[in-house]
C-alpha cells in the first residue's frame, strides 16, 4: 500500500481503517461507551497558497453539480474536476476563507466541503480550464481491447536474475497453481492497478497491458489520457502489484494468479509517493467508466492513515471517497484493498502517530469512527497478509469483523522495471493476490455482480485457526476459524473461485 502502507520505501505506498462498534452481551444487552472524540488536525489555508478541496453536492446529479461548480467560483476558487455521478467536484482555491465562503455561497447546493491535504498543490491548478462542465468523451467509452510501514508496503528484500514458477510459493498456498489447470482467466476481464503506473516495456507484463483503458489521475484528480502519463516514475509498486495479478504464461518469468486477463495501469501515486484523495477519486471513478471488473488498491489514502468522521474536512472526504467507490461498486467493479503494515489492530482504534503525513504527523487520539480508506469502506474486500508457514505476517493489520480474507504478503517474487524481478513484503502484495482470484471467479462467471463475487470469496477461503503472532507486541488472535482478526474468513482459494 502507500506508506503507512504501505508508506514508502523508494518503490511504494499503500492501507486501510475499520468502523466497528463493540457492544457486551450478556443476559441484556450493555449499551457501548461513548467514543472518544477524535484529537483534531489541521488544515491550513493561507491567502496566496493554492489548496485542494472536496466539495459534496447535496444530490448527485448534473443540476446540483452545475450548481456547486458555480459556488466553488463565486467563493474564488477553480473547479477543477467535477463528478456529477456521484455529486463531488475537486476545486482549488487560494483564498485562506474558501471553505466557509463556499458554504455560503453554495448553501442550496453544497453539503460539505474538506480540504484534501495539509500543504499547498505542488502540481498547481492545471491550465486549459475554460468549462469546467467540459469532460473529456473517452471517459464515456468502454473499452474493450522485512517491511516498510507507510506506501503500505514494500522494502526490497532481494532479486532473482532468473526466477520461475517454482519459486512463487504463494501460488501453492492459495490453490492459484490448481487452479490454473482450469483456467487461466479470460481476456474479456480487465483488472485496473491503482498504483504508481505498470512498466510498459516489461516483457512479463506488456502482452496484457490494456494501454486504451490506462490512465494517469495524479493531474489534479483529472484523468490523463496522454499516452506516457500512466507509466511509472519514481516507484517500482505498481510494476510487483501487476505481477502478482496478471504476469501472463508466457515463458519469460513468473506467472500471475489470473495470467490470461487483461490490467489497466490507473496511476493514483504521484511522484512523491502520495496518493490524495482527489487522485483516488478520479480512479475509483474512472475504473467504473471505464467498464473494469475489479480493482486492486495496495495503498491508503493521504495524508491521514486514519479519516476521522468527526472532524469536518476528514468526514467530507470519506463522504466524497465513499461515494466514488459506491459507484463504481455499482457500475460492476468489485474492489480489493491492503489491510496495511502497522501491526494494528483496526477493530480497536486508540491513537495516531503518523499522521498527517505531508508534514510532521502529531500523536492524536482516534476512533473507530476514523477509517483507513479505501480498506474499510463497506464493499471493498480488507485483505491482511500470511507468510510462507501460513501465519499472520508480523507487520500486517488486523482486526475482528474487519479483515474480509488473509493472503500470501511476506517474500513475495514478483515484476520490477528494468526488465527485472524481486521480493517485496506488505499487505500490499496480499491485496493482488484476491485481486486475481476475483479476476479468475469473474472469468468462470462474467455474470456475477460485485457483492455475490465478495459473498463467495469469503464462503469459499479455507478456515484458519487463530495461531500465535509473529510479532510479540500485535494484538493476540480473537475469533473462530471460520472468522477471526488475524485470518479474517479464511485464507483465500482460488481453485474453488474456478470450481
Amino acid at each position: 500500500m502507500p506508506t503507512a502502507l504501505l508508506r514508502r520505501t523508494a518503490a511504494a505506498a499503500l492501507c486501510a481503517v475499520a468502523l466497528t462498534a463493540s457492544t457486551l452481551v450478556g443476559t441484556s444487552a450493555v449499551a457501548a461507551p461513548p467514543r472518544a472524540p477524535s484529537t483534531p488536525v489541521e488544515f491550513p489555508a493561507a491567502d496566496g497558497q493554492i489548496m485542494s478541496y472536496v466539495v459534496n453536492v447535496k444530490a448527485a446529479n448534473a443540476n446540483r453539480t452545475r450548481a456547486a461548480v458555480q459556488a466553488v467560483e463565486a467563493a474564488g476558487g477553480v473547479a477543477v474536476q467535477q463528478w456529477p455521478e456521484i455529486g463531488v467536484v475537486i476545486a482549488q482555491s487560494d483564498r485562506a476563507n474558501f471553505r466557509k465562503d463556499i458554504l455560503t455561497s453554495g448553501k442550496s447546493s453544497v453539503e460539505s466541503v474538506g480540504a484534501t491535504r495539509t500543504i499547498p498543490v505542488a502540481e498547481g491548478t492545471p491550465e486549459g480550464i475554460v468549462t469546467p462542465w467540459q469532460r473529456a468523451p473517452q471517459l464515456r467509452q468502454k473499452q474493450t481491447a522485512d517491511t516498510d510501514v507507510r506506501y503500505g508496503d514494500a522494502a526490497f528484500e532481494g532479486l532473482a536474475e532468473d526466477p520461475r514458477e517454482g519459486e512463487q510459493w504463494s501460488l501453492d498456498q492459495i490453490k492459484a497453481d490448481q487452479a490454473h489447470l482450469i483456467t487461466d482467466g479470460s481476456r474479456d476481464v480487465l483488472v485496473g492497478v491503482l498504483d504508481s503506473g505498470i512498466d510498459p516495456v516489461h516483457p512479463d507484463l506488456a502482452p496484457n497491458i490494456d494501454v486504451a483503458a490506462s490512465v494517469n489521475c495524479t493531474n489534479a484528480g483529472r484523468p490523463d489520457t496522454s499516452p506516457t502519463g500512466w507509466f511509472p516514475t519514481s516507484s517500482s509498486h505498481g510494476t510487483h502489484v501487476a505481477g502478482i495479478i496478471g504476469a501472463p504464461r508466457n515463458g519469460v518469468g513468473m506467472v500471475g494468479v489470473a495470467p490470461n486477463v487483461r490490467m489497466a495501469s490507473v496511476k493514483v501515486v504521484n511522484d512523491a509517493g502520495s496518493i490524495y484523495p482527489e487522485y483516488a477519486i478520479c480512479g475509483f471513478m474512472w475504473a467504473g467508466l471505464q467498464g473494469m471488473d475489479v480493482t486492486n488498491n495496495s495503498y491508503y489514502i493521504d495524508p491521514m492513515q486514519f479519516w476521522c468522521a468527526d472532524q469536518p474536512d476528514q468526514r467530507a472526504v470519506l463522504d466524497a471517497v465513499e461515494r466514488a467507490v459506491k459507484w463504481s461498486t455499482k457500475a460492476g467493479v468489485v474492489h480489493a484493498a491492503a489491510a496495511g503494515n502497522a501491526s494494528y489492530d483496526l477493530a480497536n482504534k486508540t491513537t495516531d502517530t503518523v499522521s498527517p503525513n505531508d508534514v510532521a504527523g502529531i500523536e492524536r487520539t482516534i476512533n473507530n469512527g476514523c477509517k483507513d480508506i479505501p480498506a474499510e469502506l463497506e464493499g471493498v474486500v480488507t485483505v491482511a497478509s500470511t507468510d510462507q508457514a501460513g501465519k499472520l505476517s508480523a507487520f500486517s493489520n488486523r482486526g475482528l469483523n474487519v479483515i474480509d480474507v488473509a493472503a500470501p504478503g511476506s517474500r513475495i517474487l514478483s515484476t520490477l522495471p528494468n526488465n527485472s524481478y524481486g521480493l517485496l513484503s506488505g499487505t500490499s502484495m496480499a491485496s493482488p493476490q484476491v485481486a486475481g482470484v476475483l479476476a479468475l471467479m469473474k472469468s468462470q462467471d462474467p455474470k456475477m455482480k460485485p457483492a455475490q463475487m465478495i459473498k463467495q470469496l469469503r464462503r469459499q477461503a479455507t478456515d484458519q485457526p487463530c495461531q500465535p503472532s509473529a510479532t510479540p507486541t500485535g494484538s493476540a488472535c480473537i475469533g473462530t476459524p471460520g472468522n477471526n482478526s488475524y485470518y479474517g474468513e479464511g485464507l483465500v482459494d482460488a481453485l474453488a473461485a474456478v470450481r
